[in-house]
């Protein structure tokens, strides 16, 4: 954190509030919750990679088979010849590089560490054969980006970084499709082809520290290329939840409760918690009902004492 801090008091451009929030860096365990829900509910999973800076996750209060499928890869590895960008604190200029890990399978999920599965996921569920099966919905950003207003909402950041990646391969703001907050599936070669195809752009993107307005979303890329080539299954039913940060302060805590009661149900595979410290705020026990989520059993609270590094 203090290295991230010393990286902000030195960039002289304003930086967005989405590139500066404290808790997106701020270690709350989700790493831990992420992983055993993983355990939980698809044990078919073999390698996990998680990336790091220079630090790592302490992990000991996981099984030793959980522990056993972990290997890190840093930042320096995956950015290699493009070392001179780092240190990075932006998630966008990560998620260009991580089809770059050493031993990375053809077919990958991508997890970021504040998404959790929530009931059993079997391999189908993300891929058919090696074609990516996707979550997300159809939508119409034309209107709605062109207020300016709009282009300091931290809320809004999202709406952006998914409407650059569908203008690079020609789709138009008024018909793109927005990825959901799940695991995402991926093929490498396909990262591997636009990285070729659009080096500049990569590049661009892998050049901010923090985020930035004019990035793109790697994994919308990804969608929308595997969309173009008419190789995607597009899930029609929504079977995953997204609390967003800070979601519930101005309304009854009963209804964030119940929205957490929710993730429990076995209809929702996946379920995505944006900002723990907010979320507790409305719902001191928010880590009980994430636990109940991810597998239900006392050996998944151990996040109530634990702390570890954030990734």
């Amino acid at each position: 954190m203090r290295k991230r801090q010393l990286y902000m008091s030195q960039t002289e451009a304003p930086l967005h509030e989405n590139a500066t929030n404290p808790h997106r860096w701020a270690c709350n365990d989700e790493i831990l919750y992420c992983l055993q829900s993983i355990e939980n509910h698809a044990p078919w999973v073999g390698r996990i990679w998680i990336v790091v800076d220079e630090e790592t996750p302490d992990l000991k209060s996981l099984s030793a088979k959980l522990r056993a499928k972990v290997a890190f890869v840093f930042h320096h590895e995956i950015f290699a010849e493009f070392a001179d960008f780092l240190p990075t604190f932006n998630s966008l200029a990560i998620e260009s590089m991580l089809w770059r890990i050493p031993g990375l399978s053809e077919r990958f999920m991508y997890f970021n560490d504040d998404v959790f599965l929530s009931a059993p996921l079997k391999p189908t569920d993300v891929f058919q054969g090696f074609t990516p099966v996707l979550r997300g919905r159809w939508v119409d950003y034309a209107e709605t980006l062109k207020n300016p207003l709009l282009r300091r909402d931290p809320a809004k950041f999202n709406h952006y970084m998914q409407r650059n990646a569908a203008r690079m391969l020609g789709f138009d703001d008024s018909r793109l499709f927005a990825s959901a907050h799940v695991v995402h599936p991926m093929l490498r070669s396909v990262m591997s082809r636009l990285f070729d195809q659009h080096k500049g752009a990569f590049v661009d993107n892998i050049r901010h520290r923090f985020r930035d307005l004019s990035q793109f979303l790697p994994q919308g890329l990804h969608n929308h290329a595997s969309i173009a080539a008419q190789d995607a299954v597009l899930v029609p039913t929504r079977d995953h939840l997204h609390i967003k940060s800070g979601q519930g302060r101005d309304r009854c805590p009963t209804e964030t409760v119940s929205l957490l009661g929710k993730a429990a149900n076995s209809t929702f595979k996946f379920l995505c918690v944006n900002d723990l410290p907010q979320l507790e705020l409305v719902v001191p026990d928010a880590r009980e009902w994430i636990s109940l989520a991810i597998g239900g059993s006392d050996r998944t609270r151990f996040a109530t004492a634990s702390r570890s590094n954030r990734v």
